[in-house]
């Protein structure tokens, strides 16, 4: 019973709590419906005053919306009648225009139809007269055009060909006189000594014992010199002399360097020589090395690789035509240089290019083909500018790609073309004035040829009767023009045709 009590106390203590917090939550939640319907209240009475506010505002904004719209439909109404005002005006305009075109077009189509009548009446007046010129000039129309057309292509052939000559001498006289106050100027300016250097190489002896002493016993000396230096050796019956004989102008010099230091020194033998020929040929290197750097100094060249210099002081052994190659390449170089001075051309090129135009000529024993491509591609190789190398590879060729080309190529055959320059044999001399005179003479109405000035000139004699002045002048354009196609010279040919009539009589 003990026990009992206490749990029925606290079954009873629960059930009274639980109806106490029952009936607290009821009266929290009824006071919170309370607050809640208030604050519904309160908001849906704000909202209603704040809808009559915009609805008085929107019906403000519409008053002055159609107001405005009221105001610009009066505007537009009055600028429509305005318009309308100005196309009625412009309707009626346009009406009075049209119908004064349809009074215009009336009027041409009137003086059209007269035009169309005095123009058939035209063609029948002229019909008429052709008829009458035919008659009386016994000719047809199309006969009559065919004269007049033949008559006219006459004069006007022989007026182009006077026209023609007229223009031609003008232009060769300011042509050739601009030609040669430049060239004489070039050449004035450079004063170079006439080439007289030979290409054989003959070394003197002091006496004909020296030939046995360089052939040696059983001619070991001579084998010696022979195989290092790569020179033959030529000991005839010449009096105090022997002769060097090889393709490559170095190694002709060495040996002849290597000779004249044995004479000196009077030690002639395999040891002795083998040393000799070394120092001759550190002695020939230094030469050919100071030739090209005093080459390069002299023209101004600067710039250029030590290759292109050691390869440009070979050209100081290395002849043609029995002309230096390098004296020419330095004269070529500074008449280039003149002569691109006074056409305004770049005057570094020309001059690079007139230095360095017969490189190739070093190398040509070496490599095979034309001097102008091998010495363009040495100089590509060595970091020469591509214009200069362009200068190399054509100073020869037919097709020039600049102004530089040109002069450099022209200044080539200047060089070349001066008395005393380039030996030539007497029959080529020969061959090349015969070969000058037969194109002349191939020409019909040709009396006579005759080439003088070395070649440089050729005199035409042709006969009167069958060419005229006009003839002759064209005759003697068509002669350059085959010399140019046919023959190959240096510098240029002056062509003369000399036409003369001559009336002779006797008195007795």
């Amino acid at each position: 019973m003990d026990v009992v009590i206490p749990i029925v106390v606290a079954l009873a203590c629960l059930v009274v709590g639980a109806a106490g917090g029952y009936y607290g939550k009821r009266i929290v939640s009824r006071q919170a419906k309370d607050s809640a319907e208030q604050e519904a209240t309160r908001i849906l009475g704000t909202a209603k005053e704040q809808e009559r506010a915009l609805l008085l505002e929107a019906k403000e904004e519409a008053l002055r919306v159609r107001s405005s719209a009221e105001l610009e439909l009066k505007e537009r109404r009055s600028e429509t009648q305005r318009t309308e005002r100005r196309l009625a005006n412009r309707e009626e305009s346009l009406e009075n225009r049209s119908s004064n075109l349809d009074r215009r077009e009336r009027k041409f189509s009137e003086r059209e139809k007269e035009q169309e009548d005095k123009q058939k009446q035209l063609e029948e007046l002229t019909a008429q007269e052709v008829k009458r010129l035919e008659s009386i000039a016994e000719l047809s129309l199309e006969e009559a055009k065919s004269t007049l057309l033949q008559r006219a292509d006459e004069e006007i052939q022989h007026e182009l060909a006077v026209l023609y000559r007229d223009h031609e001498e003008q232009v060769r006289s300011d042509a050739n006189d601009k030609a040669k106050n430049i060239i004489a100027e070039a050449i004035q300016r450079l004063a170079s000594e006439v080439v007289s250097e030979a290409t054989v190489t003959t070394v003197p002896l002091p006496n004909d014992d020296m030939k046995g002493r360089l052939i040696g016993r059983e001619g070991r000396n001579i084998r010696a010199i022979e195989k290092a230096t790569g020179v033959d050796l030529i000991i005839d019956d010449t009096p105090e002399a022997v002769t060097l004989s090889c393709f490559d102008p170095i190694r002709r010099e060495i040996a002849r360097l290597t000779l004249v230091k044995l004479m000196s020194d009077g030690r002639i033998h395999p040891a002795r020589i083998e040393d000799t020929i070394t120092k001759a040929e550190k002695e020939v290197w230094d030469v050919i090395r100071k030739a090209g750097e005093s080459a390069v100094f002299d023209t101004g060249s600067r710039g250029m690789s030590p290759e292109i210099v050691k390869l440009l002081g070979r050209l100081k052994y290395r002849y043609s035509y029995g002309e230096n190659v390098l004296q020419h390449s330095i004269e070529v170089a500074h008449i280039a240089a003149t002569i691109a001075a006074e056409l305004g051309a770049n005057i570094k090129v020309a001059k690079t290019g007139g230095l360095l135009h017969d490189i190739g000529k070093a190398l040509t024993h070496e490599v095979e083909g034309p001097h102008a491509e091998i010495g363009a591609e040495v100089a590509a190789k060595h970091g020469v500018p591509p214009a200069v190398v362009a200068t190399i590879a054509e100073h020869h060729s037919d097709n020039m790609s600049s102004i530089e080309s040109f002069i450099v190529a022209a200044a080539d055959a200047v060089s070349a073309a001066r008395p005393g320059a380039r030996r030539d044999t007497v029959e080529n001399y020969v061959k090349r004035l015969e070969a000058l005179e037969d194109v002349g003479k191939a020409f019909e109405g040709v009396e006579k040829c005759y080439a003088i000035q070395a070649g440089r000139e050729m005199r035409v004699l042709v006969k009167p009767e069958d060419i005229t002045d006009e003839a002759a002048t064209l005759m003697a354009r068509d002669i350059v023009k085959k010399i140019e196609e046919t023959l190959v010279y240096p510098g240029q040919i002056k062509v003369t045709v000399i036409r003369e009539s001559r009336a002779t009589e006797f008195a007795r």
